[in-house]
Formats: C-alpha cells, structure tokens, sequence
C-alpha cells in the first residue's frame, strides 16, 4: 500500500479541495500517513491569496522537498493556488517538484500520483543515463480555470472532526475587487447544482456531521450563473429538511448581496444560525470605490440595522483592510468611529497586502508596512474592548454548545455556540459533572466571560430555567 501525506493550506475552502483529493486516493488504496517520515508522496494544498499566505506556501514546499532530496521521498505534488498561479516558476526553481495541479484539476490527483509512482519505480530498473532524462518529465495539469470540477458529493474524508463540515456551494467569484486575485486563479463564479450539493450534505449528516458550514468567495449570489435566480434561500430551506444536520452557518455573505428572502429564511428556519459573516473591508466611500466594491457607508449602515431589527439575536462578522493605497489618516479615523458605532460581534482586520497583477498593487499612494500595521492593531484593540462588553453580557444566559473536545489538564470540555464559526471566532469552556461527547450539542448556563471566549456549566434537567 502507497502512503500519501497531505498538507493543506489556506482557507477552508481549499480544505474541501483536501479532503475531496483525500477521498479520491482513499478510494484507490492509498492510505493517509501522520509523517513524513512514513509517505511515498507528498501533497501540498498551497494558498496564495495574500504575502503571508505565499510564503507559508513556499517554505512549506521547499520544507517538503527536503525529504525529496534525502531519498526517502518518491513523489512531491504540489495543488491549489500556488500551483496554478506559479506554475512555470515552481518547476524551474523547486526541480523536486514533480507535477503542479490546478485549481480545477484536483480530481486527477489519483492518475497523477500514480503515474509519479510508477515512474519512479521504473527508475530503479533503467541505466543512470535513462533514469536522468525520465526525471526530468514534469507534469502540468492545469485546466481552464473556468472549469467547474465534479463536485464528488460522495468522495470526501472529513478533517474538521466528524460533527462539523464545510459545503462549498461555488467555485470562483466575478467581483473583481482592485486588491484581489482570486478571480484569475479561481476563475469566473460557478454554482454546484443544487441536487449535488443536497446529496453530499445528506452523506455528510449519515457520516454523523451536525453541523454545515456554506462557503464559497461570494455565497449569496448562489445560483445566478445557473438558474438565473438568488437560489440561496432555497437551497437552505431544503438542507434544513435533512435529518442529522442542527446547524447551518453561512460564510462569505456580500452585503450588497443580501435579500429580504435570505432574512426571512433565516428568521424561519430553525437550523439556520443567527449568524452572517459580511466581509465589507471599508467604511469609507472613497476607499471602497478604489476597491471595486458596490456598496457604501450609508448602505453598510441600513443593512446593519435591518439586520439587527430583523433577527435581534444575530451575530455579525466582518473583516477590514487598513492602509489600502491613498488611505488617509482621516479615512481611517472614521473607519474606526464605524467600527466604534457600528459595534459588530466579531471581527477581523488585515493589513492592505499588495498582490502581482491586481490593480490596487499598481495604484498611487502606497502605504508603509508599519503603518498598515499600527492602524490594525488599534482597530484591533478597539474591538477587543467591544467584544469583552459584548461576552460579558451574556453572563446568566442559557446556551446550546457545540462540544469539540476535551482539555485533560484543565478537566474542562471546550466547544462553541451560534454565535462562533470555527477557526477564526472564540469558544466556550464547559464544565461538566458526566461526560460528554464530541459533537455532543449540550444546554449550557454561561458563569464567565473574556474578551473572545465564554465560561459555563453544563444544564442538567433538573436545572432548566422554569
């Protein structure tokens, strides 16, 4: 048996790209090793959507190719956004690479590998002058980013636990932001049919996942490319007839994007989570012009407060881009008065990074790295001081937690509420008196907060609040 082990980087949408390529090698034998010590082959998943996120990519690969030059290693493939943005520069200077794979050609990770493999095996049977010239065969599969792979509903190996999972409903995005590379390595906005997405949830919920988790670029323009119609709604209200599934979050929500019939499924069905993550990245009208986005101050405001009329219990996240190019002190000081008022739940903030091949990289006004930097830190630290008056209020409250684990050296279970995405929100910490389950969605009384993260007690049935 071939083991094969598998790095994946980036975002949670890459992930799903991972564990699709997982089910496909699963599924022809290969088997998942925990080191690289133990692997025939590597995969890397790579991102590059921003600097930080490159050069993770990179030092992983190189870290990789390491085992390749040593001789332990047989075959080092390397997928995802790096590989299709980089692939000319990854096969001149990473010669231990042996084949990049697109954004949409992971569904070949099987033939390649295998051909790979099968290569190197041949190697040991030829003369050292033969075996020179078949390593150098490098293979590029890279298709039309356009490309909208098989959505193989039934192939995944889920990662992220086995009670939580991620749907990706789309692939590619046709904003165009000025800062943003994603459509020239993800390509034009592509839904999955909605009857393919209806069946991998359904084999998701039958493998014991409660929770679903919507993902693409863009999630709410679902269905425009193929039925001509916001399908979102709809699609929501039939993943809420599957057995199994309690939660369904929605990622990735354009403000501009959002419907009064999105509102009033959310308002309706009960699985749906009172939860949105809204990525806006400004305030300021002049800088969102500049960005390519389509809304404005006023806008963001109105839907902020529809919201908050609509659903009082929802939680809002959002994420912001400081030193964007030409951005003023001023411009940032009303950035952060919104913020001030605006007062959202959750949020996250990153500094402008500047990509090859994006208009903003080319604009004037360029900002200081260590500027972009103090600017996130105190728009940081004011939303530290809003999310603490936030969790601190919901003392005394009666919670449903999503428990993901146990911490032995504390004796405490740790887990999350509605209120908390995975990754990038906060948890809370359970103290329990029988023992509980991952996975496990438990009735808790919150005792304490922090700034990001809840403390509670476990609610037995003699305990409910009359």
């Amino acid at each position: 048996m071939k083991n094969v082990l598998f790095v994946s980087l980036g975002c949670d949408k890459n992930l799903v790209d991972s564990e699709k390529m997982l089910g496909l090698l699963n599924e022809a034998g290969y088997r998942v090793a925990q080191e690289e010590s133990e692997a025939d082959a590597i995969v890397v998943n790579t991102c590059c959507f921003i600097h930080d996120a490159k050069e993770e990519s990179i030092e992983t690969i190189l870290e990789m190719a390491e085992w390749k030059k040593k001789g332990d290693l047989r075959a080092l493939i390397v997928t995802g956004c790096m590989a299709q943005r980089y692939q000319d520069e990854i096969q001149q200077e990473i010669p231990e690479v042996d084949a990049v794979i697109g954004t949409t050609g992971y569904t070949e990770i099987v033939s390649i590998l295998d051909e790979v493999l099968d290569r190197t095996e041949s190697l040991q049977e030829v003369s050292p002058e033969e075996a020179v010239t078949q390593e150098k065969s490098f293979i590029n599969c890279c298709p039309s980013i356009d490309l909208l792979p098989d959505s193989l509903a039934d192939k995944r190996v889920v990662t992220t636990g086995g009670y939580t999972a991620y749907l990706k409903i789309a692939e590619g995005c046709n904003k165009r932001c000025t800062y943003c590379i994603i459509p020239y390595i993800r390509g034009q906005y592509r839904s999955f049919p909605m009857e393919d997405l209806l069946q991998e949830a359904k084999n998701l919920a039958s493998n014991g996942v409660k929770e679903l988790i919507l993902i693409a670029q863009e999630t709410t323009v679902y269905g425009m490319d193929c039925y001509g119609r916001k399908a979102l709604p709809e699609l929501l209200t039939k993943l809420c007839e599957i057995e199994g599934i309690e939660w369904i979050r929605i990622l990735y929500c354009y403000p501009e994007e959002i419907t009064d019939e999105l509102i009033a499924v959310m308002k309706k069905e009960k699985k749906v989570c009172h939860y949105l993550d809204i990525p806006i990245q400004h305030s300021e009208d002049t800088i969102l012009k500049r960005m390519g986005r389509r809304t404005n101050r006023a806008e963001l405001i109105s839907l902020v407060e529809k919201l908050r009329k609509e659903i009082p219990d929802i939680v809002l996240r959002t994420t912001l881009i400081t030193g964007f190019p030409g951005e003023t002190e001023e411009e940032f000081n009303n950035m952060v008065d919104f913020v001030d008022k605006m007062e959202f739940d959750r949020l996250g903030v990153f500094p402008y990074s500047a990509e090859e091949g994006t208009k903003a990289a080319e604009m004037d006004g360029q900002i200081p790295e260590d500027i972009k930097e103090s600017r996130r830190d105190e728009i940081m630290a004011l939303q530290q001081e809003i999310s603490a008056e936030k969790e601190e209020r919901r003392i005394g409250q009666e919670m449903s937690v999503l428990i993901e684990g146990y911490l032995y050296e504390d004796d405490i279970y740790i887990g999350r509420t509605y209120m908390d995405a995975p990754k990038v929100d906060g948890n809370v910490f359970v103290r329990a008196e029988e023992e509980l389950i991952s996975g496990d969605i438990v009735p808790v009384r919150i005792t304490g907060a922090n700034e990001y993260d809840l403390m509670g007690d476990v609610i037995y049935a003699d305990e409910f609040t009359e």
